[in-house]
Parts: structure tokens; C-alpha cells; sequence
């Protein structure tokens, strides 16, 4: 479940990151705190769906420039700004990147909890759209032909002569397709029926909510 996932708090101030642990930690989160930036970018698995609470002025290095590292690298990760120094343009900056919630303190622990868990379902609904798209990369351009047509219904037969090859090289084609997105029947297959076409994330994770 997307709401079991790591959450990571990130700020220079100790008694802050103190707090917000044991604020936090009543909600049952898996909680790992860091005091700066760098040690959080250096430990962390940021290829992994998770939430990330930064705050927005660190020294050395902010939390703007946390969330444009993991901008660059495509990191699935959930990210919530929770600043005591806070301003209209900077929140706009963040949302603009991706933020998915941005707060000033203090803020009670119910709020951010919820922000929490809706930052934790999209980390887990983009990395799994990511892991997904990746998949469907592998296909070669005759393997998404038959992904397409698989998807609507039409036999290994009624794929033979709508390609006009024969039933033996659609069934190689279609085993082949199922190995790479690794599912193993039709009903796990039919979940690409959108996405095998999509042409950006924003269509995949359309296709999964």
C-alpha cells in the first residue's frame, strides 16, 4: 500500500526534524530524518516511490535545489515543502516542479498527514507508470502492433490476417510481449490497453487512476 511507503523529513533544524518525527511518527509512518540535503540526495534510493518533506531554506544546499536534483533524475518521489519562510513565488516555483504540497509552519499533523498519503499514492502511481513505460519501450514496433491489436480483443488468428503473417509468427510475437512486460494472461495484459499508445507519463498515469 502506497501509505507503508518510506517518508523522508529534511531540514537543518534538529528540534524541528525532532518534532516532526514524533508528530509524524503517531500516524505509523516509516520515518527516516536527515539534517541536510546532501546526505539525503547520498543515502536514499531516489528511483523509489516514497515521500519526501523538505524544508525550503537549508544551507549549503536548499531544498529548491533538492527538488531540481530529483526533477533531473525523473525521481518518482512525492515531494512537500514545509517552510517557516515562505512566499506566493516560491510556492509557485515548487508546485510548478512537481510539488504536490507546500505548507507553512506550523501546521497540524492531520494536515500533513493527509498530504502525506496523497504524496505517497502519486510516488507509487508514477513509479509504477515509469516502471511500466519502460516495458512497453522494449517492445519492438511489430511487438506494439500486436500488443494493440491483443488489446482489442482480437484473436491470435484475426492478428495473423489483419498483419498478413502467419498464426506461428503472431503466436512468437505475442509470447515474446507477454515475457517482456512480464505478465503471464490476457487479464494482466489488458491494462496496456491504453498505455501502449500513450505518448507521455501524464497518459500512463491517466490509464492507471
Amino acid at each position: 500500500m502506497p501509505n507503508t511507503l518510506p517518508l523522508y523529513l529534511v531540514d537543518d533544524d534538529i528540534a524541528i526534524l525532532d518534532s516532526l518525527s514524533f508528530m509524524l511518527g503517531q500516524f505509523g509512518y516509516n520515518i527516516t530524518a536527515f539534517n541536510n540535503g546532501d546526505d539525503f540526495l547520498n543515502t536514499v534510493p531516489l528511483e523509489r516511490p516514497a515521500c519526501v518533506i523538505l524544508d525550503s531554506r537549508m544551507p549549503e544546499v536548499s531544498g529548491q535545489e533538492v527538488q531540481q536534483k530529483l526533477l533531473e533524475i525523473d525521481s518518482p518521489l512525492g515531494i512537500i515543502f514545509l517552510t517557516g519562510h515562505g512566499d506566493m513565488p516560491m510556492a509557485v516555483d515548487a508546485f510548478r516542479k512537481g510539488a504536490c504540497d507546500f505548507f507553512q509552519k506550523p501546521v497540524s499533523g492531520k494536515a500533513l498527514s493527509c498530504a502525506i498519503d496523497k504524496a505517497m499514492l502519486y510516488s507509487h502511481r508514477t513509479f509504477e507508470a515509469q516502471s511500466l513505460k519502460r516495458k512497453l519501450s522494449t517492445l519492438s514496433e511489430r511487438e506494439q502492433e500486436v500488443l494493440n491489436l491483443l488489446t482489442k480483443g482480437m484473436t491470435n488468428k484475426q492478428i495473423s490476417e489483419a498483419l498478413f503473417l502467419s498464426l506461428r509468427t503472431i503466436e512468437v510475437h505475442r509470447a515474446k510481449v507477454m515475457k517482456k512486460l512480464e505478465v503471464h494472461n490476457m487479464a494482466e495484459l489488458a491494462k496496456y490497453s491504453q498505455m501502449s499508445s500513450a505518448e507521455d507519463l501524464d497518459e500512463i498515469l491517466g490509464s492507471l487512476s
